[in-house]
């Protein structure tokens, strides 16, 4: 009995051995017969990207006539990526009549009138449109969104019918 007891004991006491043994990570050994090595390249492409994102452009409520110019600004932002060179335009919008840089909102109600209106780079200057090199804004990327302010005039002119005017520019990012 006092046999199959001390039988019984080294078995278990082997079976633990032998789980232990097999719990130590193969890693954790330590080899001393040489080593090697590889390496191997990590990398990442960016690619030249632009986003443009608008706020409106509200001029209001007018009393009465367009006797004085009415002048209000807005913000365009750009978020380009890092030294990428840009041109932002703003489209002639679609209001009845507009071309180029002549714009016009249109009554949105039942009377056909329109309101002309002008964009400008900067205030009352350089009319901002939508062929680059010529009536574009540049700039350049540093990866953050840069505002560009646009100018918006009504000038003063013959007032049509009492109505909501409106128009819808596009603002496009070039790169």
């Amino acid at each position: 009995m006092l046999r199959a007891k001390f039988s019984r004991l080294a078995i278990a006491a082997g079976l633990s051995l032998g789980a232990a043994s097999l719990a130590i990570p193969v890693n954790a050994a330590t080899y001393l017969n040489g080593s090697a090595t590889a390496n191997f390249d990590v990398t990442l492409t960016i690619v030249a990207n632009c986003i443009i994102a608008a706020t409106p452009l509200n001029f209001g409520s007018v009393q009465g006539v367009l006797s004085t110019a009415v002048n209000v600004n807005t913000t365009v932002n750009v978020t380009c990526t890092n030294t990428t060179p840009y041109n932002v335009g703003l489209n002639a919008g679609n209001g009845t009549g507009s071309s180029g840089t002549t714009r016009f909102m249109s009554g949105t109600g039942s009377n056909t009138g329109t309101v002309a209106f002008s964009l400008f780079q900067a205030a009352g200057t350089t009319l901002w449109g939508n062929t680059q090199g010529t009536n574009t804004l540049g700039g350049i990327g540093n990866g953050s969104a840069q505002p560009l302010t646009v100018y918006g005039q009504v000038p003063a002119q013959a007032t049509p019918a009492p109505d909501a005017y409106k128009s819808t520019i596009t603002a496009t990012v070039y790169f």
